[in-house]
């Protein structure tokens, strides 16, 4: 998003909502890999299992809370944007446990 000084305002709005819809159909027109994704929720819910198989009650509601906040964190992020459905879910889901790629 360029920012013009001389530019009227009516037409800076304009340019920005056609930059902003540019980048949101670039956005849902691109796949979604999610193999990372899924290491990192496979990580988590082996993390939750252990927790809870040793009698540890409080921490695998404290992580599973944690990560269930940022999930819905993402998806009201993903909705505020535009997506809605299925693409928005994914989106969300990937933005939780893509820290799974790394490893």
């Amino acid at each position: 998003m360029n920012f013009d000084e001389d530019e009227p305002q009516s037409v800076r709005e304009e340019r920005f909502a056609v930059e902003r819809a540019e980048g949101r159909a670039a956005r849902k027109a691109a796949s979604l890999d999610s193999r990372g994704a899924h290491l990192g929720a496979a990580i988590v819910t082996i993390a939750l299992v252990l927790l809870s198989w040793y009698g540890k009650l409080v921490a695998p509601g404290i992580v599973g809370g944690v990560f269930l906040l940022w999930f819905s964190a993402a998806l009201a992020w993903a909705h505020a944007d535009g997506d809605h459905g299925r693409h928005a879910l994914q989106r969300a889901y990937n933005v939780t446990f893509v820290w799974g790629d790394g490893f």
